[in-house]
């Protein structure tokens, strides 16, 4: 499981005495026990699965990249640098990424399934392709190239 995998890298990196890494990984182990609670506390059984560990890190990126811009727009670059630090090792967590031309090929199959013909079919196009690429794309690039194919 991936959980195990970023443990086990957690313990390496602090036998190596690499701060950083260790403090990446540790927020992420949080980010894990967080989502466990919040799982017991509705009822749920507590572990997680690869699938939901890979949403969490996708999350996570996600708020690493809107800090770093954030920190650039301010005149932070030491703070934007280290946030985009952070994002590279969380990401080496994930599945490969999908190239640009799989994410167009998913889209455009995507939208003749559902039939849509415009604009107010967004919705439907980008749930359907959001689940194909789970971890493997951002969804701002999904949502740019739907909104690209459906606005042709």
């Amino acid at each position: 499981m991936l959980s195990e995998k970023i443990n086990q890298d957690l313990k390496t990196a602090f036998k190596k005495g690499d701060d950083f890494y260790v403090g990446v990984l540790r927020m992420m182990v949080a980010a894990f026990k967080n989502k466990e609670i919040e799982k017991r506390g509705k009822g749920g059984k507590p572990e997680l699965s690869d699938e939901e560990i890979i949403e969490i890190l996708s999350k996570e990126i996600k708020k690493r990249k809107e800090a770093a811009n954030t920190y650039a727009g301010a005149g932070r670059k030491d703070l934007a640098d280290k946030e985009l630090k952070e994002v590279l090792i969380i990401r080496d967590y994930l599945p490969v990424q999908a190239s640009l031309e799989e994410i167009e090929k998913i889209v455009t199959e995507e939208i003749k399934i559902s039939g849509a013909l415009s604009q107010k079919d967004f919705g439907r196009v980008m749930a359907a392709a959001i689940k194909k690429l789970k971890g493997r794309s951002e969804s701002s690039l999904i949502a740019e190239l739907v909104k690209k194919k459906l606005g042709q």
